[in-house]
C-alpha cells in the first residue's frame, strides 16, 4: 500500500509539473520570463509558508545548519523556469516537458551513481534511458 501512496504522490508531482510548466510559459511570453519567475516563486513562498506555518515550523530553525550548495537550490528553480520559457514557446509543452523530464532522468542517473547514497547504474537503466532519449528524439524531430 505504501508503494501504491508512493506512486501516487510521484505522478501527482508530474502533473503538477506538466500542468505549470505551459503555464508558465504562457505568463513567460506575456510578461517576461523573470518577472513570471518571480511571480510563479512569490505564490510558492505563500504557499510553502502556509505549509510551514500549518506543520508548527518543522525544523526550520536549523537552517543555519545546512551547506551552502542546499541554500542556493532555489536558482535551480529559476533555471527550470526560465528554460521552460525560452522551449514551451518555441516547441511546444509535449517537446518541452519531454526535454525536461529526459533532463531530470539523466541528472537522477547521475545522483544515484556518485550522490550521497550512491548505487550502481544497472544496464536496465540505461537501457530505459536510451529508450527515453529515443522517444525524445520522435517527439522533438
Amino acid at each position: 500500500m505504501e508503494l501504491i501512496l508512493t506512486i501516487m504522490i510521484g505522478l501527482i508531482g508530474g502533473i503538477a509539473v506538466g500542468t505549470q510548466t505551459p503555464i508558465a510559459g504562457a505568463m513567460s511570453q506575456r510578461i517576461g520570463g523573470a518577472a513570471s519567475s518571480f511571480i510563479v516563486h512569490l505564490g510558492g513562498l505563500v504557499a510553502s509558508g502556509v505549509l510551514l506555518i500549518s506543520r508548527r515550523g518543522e525544523n526550520i530553525d536549523q537552517w543555519r545548519e545546512l551547506p551552502w550548495y542546499m541554500l542556493c537550490s532555489g536558482g535551480l528553480g529559476l533555471v527550470l523556469f526560465l528554460t521552460v520559457s525560452h522551449t514551451i514557446p518555441k516547441l511546444g509543452a509535449v517537446s518541452g516537458i519531454t526535454l525536461i523530464i529526459v533532463g531530470q532522468l539523466i541528472a537522477g542517473l547521475v545522483i544515484d551513481y556518485f550522490g550521497a547514497f550512491p548505487r550502481d547504474i544497472e544496464i536496465n537503466k540505461l537501457i530505459g534511458l536510451a529508450l527515453l532519449l529515443g522517444g525524445a528524439y520522435m517527439i522533438i524531430r
